[in-house]
């Protein structure tokens, strides 16, 4: 009887999400949660699976005996350096195996490189990445951990498609040789295909885009691809790269998604409301387990992101750092049913997060008449800060010039850790403490340190203006 209570508790924890969603954690930002919070916030919330940009020691550690299956990360930096096997055998030892024991870490994957391919890059990375992947390979293979298995996360623009149907989909003509010998790499190794696809940035980046073909309520106009409709943009752009892979040989390759998502702020299609639309439509569709036209069945998946992240480089755009479910400081955004069942609740913030002091910089309006007059000090306060939500259609758009100061005045001084130097701007500005939050527009308060959690640099992701293939559809 004991034991079977204890196998309907497990089941009942399996059925908190959706088979196979796991969640990207990124670490760009000015502080960031403890790791032990962010550990048991996913347990909280039933998620089993994380996706890591980088491997750092205190970090991964703290996913020991959780019960969540860990992908490692390893930068596009470190790729060069890979190509050196004694290098790539030192990296498993060092980030892998003191992992590894009754008890530890369950690492499942390590993802080599990130979106390497992108064509902002230039090429740099053409020559590094699968000697890199091939050595970890070896590595992992030598130390014993042949359950261990190298991806390498790409860019949906590795793959395109002419005429805008699946059917004609193929690897990119520049990349399509190197692409197809990965190919190959990953399905000797029993691995899979990892693919970042983001129905946002094909509204973000074409004013012509049909909005419903984003999400997946089935209002949008069908894209005809000889016998097969398609009414949004995933199925479309996921069955591109399954035509990609059949040319390459490779059609019985697993395909997973390693980043999707829908940000909340910075432009004006970013918001709670079109993020919970995308992740209610998407989790009922993962809930069916019927995949795709092409590739029916279970797809293991990665939601991009849990948290926002307020250092990550604005370039793609300013939703770049808005990205997250949960917000800075692990509380929750909107309400979800990460099981696609339709019962939706907030999901459970993190808990114990530790705050700096209750304090704000704001405009002193006594002595700055005209928000005009500190137009310099805000440009600043901006360029070392983070002003998205100040942007067209962000959530702080709408305050006055005198709170706009204030919200930038009060983001670098947090960002700064509250250094009574970053509130003065030459006597512009003062430290308060009530909530300066305003219409809706929140005022950050900076979070204790987490020790050595420190920001990665994972360089420029799959969000860059240059993604091609999304945009076809």
């Amino acid at each position: 009887m004991a034991r079977a209570m204890v196998l309907l508790c497990s089941l009942l924890l399996l059925l908190g999400t959706t088979h196979g969603m796991g969640v990207n954690w990124g670490t760009q930002a000015a502080q960031n949660v403890d790791p032990s919070i962010v550990v048991q916030m996913l347990k909280d919330n039933n998620i089993k699976k994380v996706k890591l940009f980088d491997s750092d020691h205190w970090t991964v550690k703290f996913f020991a005996g959780s019960g969540i299956e860990v992908m490692l990360g390893i930068p596009n930096n470190q790729l060069r350096d890979l190509g050196d096997q004694d290098t790539a055998e030192d990296w498993v030892k060092q980030n892998v195996s003191k992992h590894i024991y009754d008890g530890g870490v369950d690492i499942k994957y390590v993802a080599v490189g990130n979106e390497p391919f992108l064509k902002a890059y230039n090429g740099s990375n053409l020559k590094t990445l699968l000697p890199a992947m091939e050595n970890i390979q070896k590595a992992l293979n030598k130390a014993g951990h042949t359950n261990i298995k190298v991806t390498t996360p790409q860019n949906a623009d590795v793959y395109e498609s002419g005429s805008g149907v699946p059917s004609d989909g193929n690897f990119r003509s520049d990349i399509r040789d190197l692409m197809s010998k990965i190919v190959e790499f990953l399905g000797d190794n029993n691995s899979m295909f990892l693919v970042n696809i983001y129905p946002f940035l094909s509204l973000y980046q074409n004013p012509d885009f049909p909005v419903e073909f984003a999400f997946f309520d089935g209002g949008a106009k069908p894209v005809q691809d000889k016998d097969i409709s398609y009414n949004n943009m995933f199925d479309a752009n996921l069955d591109t790269l399954y035509w990609s892979l059949k040319k390459a040989g490779h059609s019985k390759l697993k395909i997973a998604v390693g980043e999707i998502g829908w940000p909340t702020d910075g432009t004006k299609d970013a918001n709670a409301k079109m993020a919970k639309k995308f992740y209610d439509g998407f989790f009922r569709k993962m809930a069916s387990n019927k995949g795709t036209p092409l590739y029916p069945g279970y797809i293991e998946v990665y939601l991009f992101s849990l948290m926002d992240e307020n250092l990550k480089s604005v370039a793609p755009g300013p939703f770049e750092r808005h990205w997250g479910i949960f917000g800075y400081d692990g509380k929750a955004k909107y309400s979800i049913d990460f099981t696609g069942k339709g019962n939706d609740k907030m999901p459970v913030a993190a808990k114990n997060v530790q705050y700096l002091e209750q304090q704000w910089c704001v405009l002193d309006t006594e002595k700055v008449k005209n928000p005009k007059d500190v137009q310099s000090d805000i440009q600043y306060a901006c360029s070392m800060g983070d002003c998205t939500s100040l942007k067209d259609g962000g959530s702080c758009s709408n305050l006055d010039e005198a709170h706009k100061a204030s919200y930038a005045f009060n983001n670098y001084f947090q960002i700064q850790n509250q250094d009574v130097e970053a509130c003065d701007f030459k006597g512009a500005a003062k430290v308060v403490k009530h909530n300066a939050s305003t219409n809706g527009c929140l005022f950050q308060l900076a979070l204790q340190s987490a020790g050595n959690s420190l920001p990665i640099d994972t360089g420029m992701t799959v969000f860059a203006a240059l993604v091609t293939l999304l945009t076809l559809f």
